[in-house]
């Protein structure tokens, strides 16, 4: 069956779908955490392995690393076509759980197809988008990153009053939203740039002019420079964003001393603040400013923002908490992950693009799973206060390190800065 070839503009909303309903997965979660830990009489061990495995960190990381290899050997759309399925199935898992076993396969389940799905999502945005429009287009991921945590826990602080079965229903409205994509999906052909790069590969391989894709080559010269320099970009940073994503209603209603249904309305203005902001600052800006400016701005407010929590718990004002829900609202809309997104794109070449990005996205999650493991243990053992000084600690290097290395990308087709940064085009 013949389809009309979908516009650049539709591509990129079914793709950017993907952070909608991984977004929505973590705070889901996080909305939900306490009514779970009642529910199954969960321990602080069992909290942390929980968060550790979710598609917040651990499972979704694996899904990544094999996702990515698995979209530069056989095409974009062979991973967007199947990944949703996956990611079904763990929801159903979640909404029908009875049992810890269940509650934690699902969410490792879920994490394997977000996980995915992403460095395949990602990576057809940033090729299918007009150059001078890139940042616009790639921050539309961002825009629905932030909306799927928004109607999550705005429908978590009306609907979680019933109990754990609103939480349930919570998370089935991700199963609706999935299933929509997938369908809508089938009729998206495969990336331009991907079958291009792939016909080149297969006829330089067969005359033994070059060697399939390994993992040494995306880890030495300048792809080493590349993967370390997005690490300590989005890395670093995702320490700090992970907690806010999955502990911070915890941490509202346990270290400010907030209701819960007070702990979800901060959280739902942050994220509303974080898609207005997507908007307004990063797909607005992004390709017509200093890339390094705005990652400079935004980046700073983040750190002054985690501050707030380094503060004894009785000197905590209800403005300082709301400080914290907007600069960290608009940092997480238009800071480190929106320029990861966007520089770990266009930084590789299409021949490994995928790969070298589900390679970073591995390495950001399992050091959250370790961190999101440890969390817990920390307020527990030390206090939120230390682990806060941490976390300020991990913003501020995220932000130098994007400050020091930003590449000046505006503008500029993805051909152009693969010849800029290897001299060469890659075959």
């Amino acid at each position: 069956m013949n389809y009309q070839e979908p516009s650049p503009w539709k591509k990129t909303i079914l793709a950017a779908m993907t952070s909608y309903i991984d977004a929505g997965s973590i705070v889901a979660g996080a909305a939900g955490l306490s009514l779970w830990q009642a529910y199954l009489g969960m321990d602080g061990y069992q909290m942390g392995a929980l968060a550790a495995l979710s598609s917040n960190a651990g499972s979704a990381a694996v899904g990544a690393l094999i996702g990515g290899r698995i979209c530069d050997k056989y095409g974009r759309k062979f991973v967007y076509t199947y990944d949703l399925l996956v990611y079904i199935v763990g929801m159903l898992l979640i909404v029908f759980g009875v049992n810890y076993p269940m509650l934690l396969a699902g969410y490792i389940i879920v994490g394997l197809g977000v996980g995915a799905d992403i460095v395949a999502s990602w990576t057809l945005i940033a090729e299918e988008a007009p150059s001078e429009d890139r940042a616009k287009h790639c921050g539309s991921a961002q825009f629905a990153w932030a909306l799927g945590p928004a109607v999550v826990l705005l429908i978590s602080a009306w609907i979680n009053q019933f109990g754990l079965i609103g939480n349930r229903i919570v998370f089935a409205h991700l199963i609706i939203v999935a299933a929509w994509v997938w369908y809508q999906r089938l009729k998206m052909p495969e990336s331009k740039d991907w079958k291009q790069a792939k016909e080149a590969e297969q006829k330089l391989i067969a005359e033994g002019k070059i060697k399939p894709v390994s993992y040494s080559e995306i880890l030495s010269g300048i792809n080493l420079k590349t993967v370390l320099f997005l690490c300590g970009v989005y890395t670093i940073w995702n320490l700090c964003a992970s907690t806010w994503g999955f502990f911070m209603p915890y941490i509202f209603e346990n270290v400010g001393k907030l209701s819960n249904s007070m702990s979800q309305l901060m959280s739902v203005g942050s994220f509303v603040i974080s898609f207005v902001g997507t908007y307004f600052i990063f797909m607005r800006l992004g390709d017509k400013m200093s890339r390094r400016l705005l990652y400079a701005i935004i980046g700073g407010i983040y750190v002054i923002a985690w501050g707030v929590w380094v503060l004894p718990p009785e000197m905590l004002a209800m403005w300082m908490l709301v400080m914290f829900t907007v600069f960290a609202g608009i940092n997480n809309g238009s800071g480190q992950q929106a320029f990861y997104q966007l520089w770990s794109s266009e930084l590789f070449p299409t021949k490994y693009r995928a790969t070298a990005q589900g390679l970073t996205f591995f390495i950001t999650r399992i050091l959250a799973a370790v961190w999101g493991f440890s969390v817990p243990i920390i307020m527990t053992t030390f206090g939120f206060r230390y682990a806060a000084m941490l976390m300020v600690a991990f913003a501020f290097i995220s932000w130098l390190v994007g400050v020091i290395g930003a590449p000046k990308t505006e503008g500029k087709t993805l051909k152009q800065i693969e010849i800029e940064r290897y001299g060469h085009e890659v075959k």
